[in-house]
């Protein structure tokens, strides 16, 4: 398994004040993501929050039954601003 990169490479967990990223760190666990897998499947309860370092997550809707999809949002974590 690879060594977990800095969580703060996040950039909403990066402006956490030292006291709410003291709460937070404790809690967090590197998770590897591999290109096609899914983090949430509509209706299923949500049990974590993904707060990713390097990644593109996208949400998307299902146009029918073979799996035609749009590209609702997206998101992602990038060294240098756009």
């Amino acid at each position: 398994m690879p060594t977990p990169s800095n969580p703060r490479l996040n950039h909403l967990l990066a402006v956490l004040p030292d006291l709410q990223w003291s709460r937070w760190e404790p809690h967090l666990e590197y998770v590897e993501m591999r290109l096609g897998d899914v983090i949430y499947e509509s209706g299923a309860v949500l049990r974590h929050v993904y707060f990713p370092i390097t990644s593109i997550v996208s949400l998307l809707y299902v146009l029918d039954g073979n799996w035609r999809t749009v590209s609702i949002i997206q998101t992602m974590n990038r060294a240098d601003p756009m």
